[in-house]
């Protein structure tokens, strides 16, 4: 299936084209017909997907068609996190360079001043790609208003809705005006989260392409076990015996402490490793990630500020050093790697005590993994007692709090208050 028999218009079948996309992929076929109708949309596809682009074809044409009067935020897509929001924005732009009528668009994030931003909104726009943080800033300063906000669209939908952006999504809901086009996507979206989502969508395109055939990508998936003491270790070793295949690895962990100590331990060894958290300055990031997909470093050591919206083509090896909180942020972090078709390896140290976690990330996300060994790093510890009466096996955070069920019940609440009457 081409793209012109999607409906799009003839500049931006030749932007895809330019983009690499020669033919659309699953999501890009199912959702931009859909999007093209006016149909608010839940999507989900695997990460390197094409997701970006199933949204922003459609989204420009549709702004290109409705242009009128003066120039007013018409499309908002929010991201969760800084190296989204650049990416998003580098791609619409990218998309939208030979349209007949320029669109003036503006990213935002925090971590920088926010004065350029302000200055790059005189004027108005008519897409501003945001994190939510930097959003609300730039509204309390007067710089924008979301009046007029016709398309909204949620990239990385589950983490926009989940606690930790519970209250700055539902103030910007209020923001926004009744009657809009709502566009959710993302590669995961947990029960809960489907709830809240479907909650805001009227009538809406449901577009799942998970679980078709050649959609899923290649990414071999291995699990070692090891000490915790000896994970360092073993990720050297790791690294010297395949230092000739292995040009580029993203390994992450729990905390911003460990980037810094893992970094700086296999630095000393001959590794060029790096640390990457949200402690370090946006410039320093983004120069981290533009070295690494240039290979001048072999390791970037991340915590999962990587997971979401990090696109380094030809990835070759993740690596989970500490096992995710979540089962659905395991799938967003191994799909760093085996991106736009390449093959991947996604590694997982397991130690005695991170066994039973381990056993629930399989469990929610249809695995079930062989465990290795590494000769001389065979692990001698054992699994700690089991304390827990509930059935949870001890696992930190899977069974919210009070404080968090409130939470969820505030954003789901104001989602409910802020559903579109009807779709543009």
């Amino acid at each position: 299936m081409p793209f012109d028999s999607l409906g799009l218009a003839p500049a931006l079948v030749q932007a895809a084209a330019r983009s690499g996309f020669s033919t659309p992929t699953p999501i890009q076929a199912a959702a931009i017909p859909a999007i093209l109708q006016g149909r608010d949309l839940r999507g989900s596809a695997q990460t390197g997907s094409g997701k970006t682009a199933a949204f922003s074809l459609p989204l420009l044409q549709r702004l290109t068609e409705q242009r009128e009067g003066p120039r007013r935020v018409r499309a908002l897509v929010l991201v969760p996190t800084r190296e989204l929001a650049g990416q998003v924005g580098d791609t619409m732009h990218d998309l939208a360079q030979h349209l007949p009528e320029r669109l003036k668009m503006v990213t935002a994030f925090g971590g920088v001043s926010i004065n350029p931003q302000m200055m790059s909104l005189r004027g108005g726009a008519d897409i501003v790609v945001a994190t939510p943080g930097r959003l609300l800033d730039l509204v309390e300063h007067n710089a924008l208003r979301l009046d007029a906000v016709a398309m909204l669209v949620l990239d990385e939908a589950d983490r926009l809705f989940d606690l930790g952006f519970a209250e700055e999504l539902g103030r910007i809901l209020e923001l926004l005006p009744k009657r809009r086009q709502n566009l959710f996507f993302s590669a995961t979206f947990p029960p809960a989260i489907q709830a809240l989502a479907d909650g805001m969508l009227r009538d809406p395109a449901i577009v799942d392409v998970q679980g078709e055939p050649g959609t899923a990508p290649d990414i071999v998936q291995r699990v070692i076990e090891v000490d915790a003491s000896r994970r360092t270790q073993l990720l050297r070793h790791l690294l010297e015996q395949h230092e000739n295949e292995w040009d580029r690895v993203l390994v992450f962990v729990a905390t911003q402490h460990a980037a810094q100590t893992v970094a700086e331990k296999l630095y000393r060894n001959g590794i060029y490793a790096v640390p990457f958290h949200g402690d370090i300055a946006q410039g320093t990031r983004s120069n981290i990630l533009s070295q690494f997909k240039q290979s001048r470093w072999d390791v970037v050591i991340a915590t999962d500020l990587a997971a979401r919206g990090i696109d380094i083509a030809q990835l070759p090896v993740v690596v989970n050093y500490d096992l995710p909180r979540s089962p659905t942020d395991y799938i967003h972090r191994i799909g760093r790697t085996g991106r736009a078709g390449e093959r991947g390896l996604a590694i997982s140290f397991v130690s005695a005590a991170t066994e039973a976690h381990f056993r629930l990330i399989e469990k929610r996300n249809g695995l079930r993994l062989p465990r290795e060994r590494v000769e001389g790093f065979e692990p001698t510890e054992t699994a700690p007692p089991v304390v827990d009466a509930s059935g949870t096996g001890g696992i930190k955070g899977k069974r919210p709090s009070k404080k968090d069920k409130l939470r969820a019940a505030a954003a789901l609440a104001a989602a409910r208050g802020n559903a579109p009457e009807a779709n543009d």
